[in-house]
């Protein structure tokens, strides 16, 4: 199975073209639930994932080590056009895309209860950290090293979700 999750890992990088248009931004964190009665946000130990996600098309997914500007801006920047639409959560991680050149950049901010303004949201986005999250917790844990692997997998699945998966990895695999 590893094999197959590596050639789906390196068809991914293939099918990596930048995204143009209207894109949803968000970080995710995947990972064991947090231990009832800590007192800290859950985040610590997990693996952070940003997603970028073409409305009506394609995702990129990359673990980042942290959530600080310089990180999630890069990536925005490399794998977009400036000409797109950014919409966003209200996380300050997402500051200054306009000093970048993004001249359009929309935020909802879920601290206030906004999770949808007109055509800004980011439920697309958050719909496939839910259907990642749910084909990934059958594994009852994984060790970090592979994540990313089945990470990818699940960005090739939904990337090509209008195709027999199936028949698509045989045919690339051979």
């Amino acid at each position: 199975m590893s094999a197959i999750r590596l050639r789906i890992l390196e068809l991914s990088q293939l099918q990596s073209a930048p995204l143009v248009g209207q894109i949803e931004v968000d970080e995710s964190y995947f990972g064991a639930q947090r231990v009832r009665g800590k007192r800290d946000r859950g985040a610590r130990g997990k693996t952070i994932v940003f997603g970028l996600l073409k409305r009506g098309g394609k995702v990129y997914t990359e673990i980042v080590p942290d959530c600080k500007s310089a990180t999630l801006q890069r990536i925005i920047k490399g794998k977009t056009s400036v000409e797109s639409v950014i919409h966003s959560d209200g996380w300050r991680g997402y500051n200054g895309l306009v000093d970048f050149g993004y001249k359009k950049h929309f935020r909802v901010h879920h601290s206030k209860n906004e999770f949808a303004r007109g055509n800004s949201h980011i439920n697309g986005i958050e719909s496939f950290w839910g259907y990642a999250k749910n084909r990934l917790v059958k594994f009852k844990g994984m060790n970090k090293s592979v994540f990313n692997l089945h990470l990818k997998e699940c960005e090739f699945r939904f990337n090509n979700r209008k195709q027999n998966i199936a028949w698509n990895v045989q045919k690339r695999i051979a």
